[in-house]
């Protein structure tokens, strides 16, 4: 599928395109995600831990890129999500495994939604 571009700058491309019920905000959603640096160094995965993270779609309970990357998914849908420094951590960097104005790439699937 193609990839596309949001105005704040977010790369959306779906690998797998899901059929359960579409994601919204406002709404808790359950996801499996694994987080690379563009250098292609893993920095995180619930998978790895098989942790799925929950959280409140659009309510910034999670970096900007998600909120916006998330949104629209279906149930059993697979996304890469590229996201440039403004919608990650931006110039402070995360828990000195991110460093400053770093583009992260994540892979995201939905789980659930409620």
């Amino acid at each position: 599928m193609a990839a596309r571009i949001t105005d704040s700058g977010l790369k959306i491309e779906d690998l797998k395109e899901g059929t359960g019920e579409t994601a919204e905000a406002g709404q808790q959603v359950t996801v499996h995600y694994t987080g690379w640096l563009e250098s292609g160094d893993k920095f995180d995965s619930s998978k790895d831990r098989d942790d799925p993270l929950v959280f409140k779609l659009g309510s910034g309970q999670v970096i900007r890129g998600w909120d916006e990357g998330v949104a629209g998914m279906k149930v059993g849908g697979v996304r890469k999500l590229t996201l440039p420094p403004q919608l990650g951590y931006g110039s402070r960097g995360a828990g000195g495994v991110i460093p400053p104005n770093a583009t992260l790439v994540f892979d995201v699937e939905l789980l659930g939604v409620n």
